[in-house]
């Protein structure tokens, strides 16, 4: 078994490593079937081969184009690192500069087997989330960042690492875009043929860019969720005994069970791969599995009437159960759900991302490599069942979203009866859960802020929880309005709860939602921790792209922004341009990343703490800028919440001056186009 040392001095070339193939035993990605022409197929294989000097080139080149022809792409299984993978102590690892050690720290937490959905192929979740594109690039990168100083930058282009340039120690360590296409062939067929290249990549949100903290991070953003849409859609805070059902237990969406539980309801969560719903079970996220809908019904039943808390993996087909919820309805009089969502990997339905009811899990892949048409027919009928079903419970006191993963979007290309009267582009029959529960949220600044200790040690995660719900209370305890009190409040339980629920997967990393003011607190508090030794090692932060600033999504982030620009991604490049002049430690542009190809652009960052007075002016910078450029986007574009933080922004900070809009009558307009 190699050694870090030995895995951050470039390729093992001489000699080659063993070719071990695929591993048997852990989930693979599904079989691409990029429809490569022979010219095409050609220049992946050189694409592939540049990596390595002529003399292993004829040894390379078979397995090469074999891997090609029965994957779809060139993943070079051969040199799938003997190590093994996970976030290692930042002091083992070789480098010349601390942040050089705490990104490696973050790639291979991205690519351990408990964290990742497909390690083998660098998929770290939503099925197609690519950490690199190939593990040649993995050893390069490692490589780079072992020999870097702070005289100098990486640039990543869509997982292939450019090289080092000059740069100074006020610039990024790291520069990374992913799937920067020329708009007019940023398509999803030019993507599967440009994917198999090896020349672009879809970096998911922070699979691409090192910045994945495991399941927890959306176990946080789905417990928000289902609090507000309690009080939203049901009018209560107390969810004893309701029942949320949903699907997608693979990648990041196994945090739907542990969120159930720790919001007091009832989770059913259906998965059709059981190697990924056994995963959840085995790491204590889900509470109970059955593969018998007869027995599902029946757990329901009791747990509903007794408000037992339950997380319920259903191991088949969601369109199956929400048919089965449809046949109790009508023969019983009887609903049993009373929120529902979907959480599959839909930005990728053709590909692995949702699976037809029609075919069983096997079945269904073999048919997706052999014959891509017939089993896109399928999954626009299962589609369309699928919406039938939630149609018919939504006639009663049933209440559904969409849940950013362009479910609904992918349902209305399938001629599903998702339509609304009059709606705008961005809108379906069933709202987005950033149009009615997230969007607010934002408009007041709040949004994930993560954190990761890169000592290892579970006591340092301990620490900053501590440190961060203190800060937390300090600022509730100072005065703030009642809306912004309650996020604080959401924010402060959480913190208290996270502790109990084994959520760390992976590395010890935290996250929460806060706003500007909260975030530099934080960071404050850790960067002062650090430098009392209170700490034992730095602290990187970071957060999901899915934020105040980090993405301009018409059907999701700025599905709620009705000015006409939810369609411009101007938010998202300045975000990342911004926090890249302002002392990030990396920063990454992605297109695509959680609601598909062609779909979104987004940007994100990371900032190493290492307790100097360097890293707090940074932090403070970073931080005011990453949430205050969305905010000021969202005041623009007619949120009278935003309207109010930005000014509030303004009355504390003499040195931010944003354009506030005027109130436009719609008689003016009317009025005036009627002339």
């Amino acid at each position: 078994m190699c050694s870090l040392q030995a895995l951050c001095s470039g390729l093992p070339l001489r000699p080659l490593p063993e070719n071990q193939g695929r591993w048997a035993g852990v989930p693979h990605a599904p079989v691409r079937t990029p429809g490569l022409s022979p010219a095409e197929e050609q220049l992946a294989l050189k694409n592939a081969l540049r990596y390595f000097p002529p003399d292993v080139q004829e040894v390379l080149a078979p397995e090469f184009a074999q891997e090609l022809r029965l994957y779809g792409h060139i993943y070079m299984y051969r040199f799938c690192p003997d190590l093994e993978m996970r976030a290692y102590p930042v002091e083992q690892y070789p480098c010349r500069t601390r942040a050089a050690a705490a990104i490696m720290l973050m790639i291979m937490n991205n690519l351990d087997p408990a964290v990742a959905q497909f390690p083998q192929e660098l998929v770290t979740y939503g099925g197609n989330g690519q950490v690199f594109s190939n593990w040649a690039q993995f050893w390069l990168t490692m490589s780079y960042l072992a020999q870097m100083t702070e005289e100098q930058t990486l640039v990543m282009y869509s997982g292939h690492p450019l090289g080092l340039f000059p740069s100074s120690p006020e610039a990024p360590r790291l520069v990374i875009t992913n799937g920067m296409v020329i708009p007019n062939y940023s398509s999803r067929t030019e993507y599967e043929k440009l994917f198999a290249m090896g020349v672009t990549m879809y970096g998911q949100m922070t699979a691409g860019s090192y910045c994945y903290i495991g399941p927890q991070g959306i176990v946080h953003g789905t417990v928000l969720t289902v609090l507000n849409a309690g009080r939203r859609y049901l009018g209560l805070q107390d969810l004893a005994g309701k029942v949320f059902v949903t699907s997608g237990l693979g990648g990041m969406s196994g945090a739907q069970a542990k969120a159930a539980v720790i919001v007091g309801c009832i989770g059913v969560i259906a998965e059709v791969d059981g190697a990924a719903l056994m995963k959840r079970h085995q790491q204590g996220w889900l509470m109970e599995v059955t593969d018998s809908l007869d027995h599902c019904i029946e757990r329901l039943r009791e747990a509903r009437k007794t408000k037992e808390v339950l997380s319920l993996g259903y191991h088949g087909n969601v369109v199956d159960l929400w048919e089965r919820l449809v046949h109790e309805l009508d023969t019983t009089g009887e609903l049993l759900v009373d929120l529902g969502s979907d959480q599959t990997s839909c930005h990728s339905p053709f590909n692995g991302g949702y699976y037809p009811v029609q075919l069983g899990f096997a079945e269904a892949r073999s048919l997706m490599a052999s014959d891509p048409t017939a089993f896109k027919g399928l999954v626009q009928e299962s589609l369309r069942r699928h919406v039938s079903a939630i149609n018919r419970l939504a006639r009663e006191h049933f209440f559904f979203w969409d849940y950013g993963n362009a479910f609904l979007l992918e349902a209305q290309r399938a001629g599903a009866d998702v339509g609304k009267p009059g709606a705008n582009r961005t809108e379906f029959r069933y709202p987005s859960y950033v149009q009615h529960i997230m969007g607010d949220i934002f408009s007041q600044g709040f949004g994930p802020f993560r954190w990761v200790c890169t000592s290892g040690d579970p006591q340092d995660l301990v620490v900053t929880d501590r440190l961060a719900m203190s800060v937390l209370e300090e600022i509730v305890a100072g005065g703030v309005t009642p809306a912004v009190k309650l996020q604080y409040e959401d924010n402060i339980r959480w913190i208290r709860e996270a502790a109990k629920h084994q959520l760390v997967v992976g590395s010890q990393a935290r996250i929460l939602y806060s706003d500007q003011k909260g975030r530099v607190a934080i960071a404050m508090a850790f960067n002062q921790a650090i430098a009392r030794g209170e700490l034992k090692a730095p602290v990187v932060l970071s957060r999901d792209h899915h934020d105040v600033s980090g993405t301009d999504s018409p059907f999701r982030e700025t599905s709620n922004i009705y000015d006409g620009s939810a369609f411009c991604a101007d938010m998202a490049v300045q975000n990342f341009v911004g926090d890249a002049f302002r002392g990030a430690t990396w920063v990454a542009l992605h297109n695509g990343g959680g609601v598909g190809w062609g779909e979104v652009i987004n940007g994100g960052f990371g900032l190493v703490l290492d307790g100097t007075e360097d890293a707090e002016r940074k932090a403070r910078k970073v931080l005011s800028w990453d949430v205050a450029n969305g905010v000021a986007r969202r005041c623009w574009s007619g949120s009278p919440m935003a309207y109010e933080v930005i000014c509030q922004t303004m009355r504390e900070d003499s040195s931010v001056a944003v354009t506030l809009p005027h109130t436009v009558a719609d008689e003016c307009v009317l009025q005036a186009l009627q002339q």
